[in-house]
């Protein structure tokens, strides 16, 4: 384990400036920006014991603040989409930038991804981390209510990446934070992940319409191309005619984990690179997992080791309460009151095979 040690890494336009953080410990490496919390580079060993990153990304601040499609990114106040960009609360409605189609996307066109956290380190035992903060004024993208912020990211003496959400309101408000990073275990630039093994342990998702806002019903996905159960290649349905796929340009939907939300983290998610060997098994405590195969990459960005990124050539697996749950009262509540903390954990163990 070494001490997390911090470099700038540019200046915004107003001369704010960002740093990025390293951290060191189980065989792991985490590169961290104050912008966006974003998690730049999460280098891990393979089967040979030779580390690689495995995270898309920017070499440089000007691209993340450019064109970046969440790369990496601390996301809120609300991950994920919210319809028309509307939500009532109380009796009262409240309007949200609509960044998405018609619809509001991550917290809309000025989220936690593009604003500035601060940034402390810590060490507790064996375990080393950053501890993020900031609070979102109320009415920051249309929410109401302050909310107090804090994100750990932890790297544990076993390699784990633990991610622990905490927020605290003054008014009553809704939250659904989540991270974006897009994964890669073969290595960020080496080709598409259409071949690495995806197990979901769950029997259900969110079935969406046209613009991806889930139709409200939970539907099965046994014996169809959402059927991650049992371990299958990413790319091994992806192409079958489903009006699902057809909707997302491929996979990019909210899975019902079988756990349901949790008190402590419990398994959701493995994947494993047969070429490289590296496995990645997550665990959380939140109710769904949205699963984005990379369909937009679309060629026209170079990512950190400078290889293009084209389409698939990573994917994300954000756990969440489920895109729209403020206008879907079946869905579970992503309402957060004063008094009331909001928390979520989610924690990424590595290995071989």
């Amino acid at each position: 384990m070494r001490d997390p040690r911090k470099e700038d890494f540019g200046k915004l336009e107003d001369g704010t400036a960002v740093d990025r953080w390293t951290v060191e410990n189980g065989g792991v490496l985490l590169r961290v920006l104050s912008y966006g919390g974003i998690v730049q580079a999460l280098e891990v060993p393979d089967r040979r014991g030779e580390r690689a990153n495995i995270a898309l990304g920017f070499g440089d601040l000007g691209s993340y603040v450019a064109d970046s499609p969440y790369f990496g990114a601390l996301v809120g106040r609300y991950g994920n989409r919210v319809a028309d960009g509307r939500f009532t609360l109380d009796g009262t409605e409240y309007a949200l930038p609509v960044n998405d189609g018609p619809n509001s996307l991550h917290g809309g066109e000025r989220g936690f991804d593009k604003r500035v956290w601060r940034v402390e380190p810590f060490r507790r035992g064996d375990a080393c981390g950053l501890a993020l903060t900031r609070t979102s004024e109320s009415g920051e993208e249309g929410y109401p209510g302050e909310l107090a912020l804090r994100v750990d990211y932890t790297l544990t003496a076993r390699g784990e990446f633990r991610v622990d959400y905490e927020a605290a309101t003054d008014a009553p408000t809704v939250v659904n934070l989540t991270n974006h990073t897009y994964f890669n275990l073969a290595g960020e630039g080496s080709g598409d992940v259409y071949g690495h093994l995806l197990e979901i342990a769950a029997s259900r998702y969110t079935p969406v319409g046209g613009t991806l806002i889930p139709t409200g019903k939970l539907a099965g996905v046994e014996g169809g191309p959402f059927d991650f159960r049992l371990a299958k290649p990413i790319g091994e349905d992806l192409r079958v005619p489903d009006q699902q796929l057809l909707y997302g340009l491929g996979y990019d939907h909210n899975f019902v984990l079988d756990k349901g939300v949790t008190p402590e983290p419990e398994h959701a998610v493995a994947v494993s690179d047969p070429l490289s060997g590296r496995t990645m098994r997550i665990a959380t405590t939140e109710p769904g997992v949205q699963f984005y195969s990379g369909n937009q990459l679309d060629g026209s960005l170079a990512g950190t080791s400078g290889a293009v990124y084209r389409q698939g050539d990573g994917f994300a697996l954000e756990t969440q309460h489920f895109p729209d749950s403020p206008n879907q009262p079946d869905f579970p509540s992503t309402v957060l009151r004063p008094g009331e903390t909001y928390r979520s954990t989610t924690v990424h163990a590595f290995g071989t095979h």
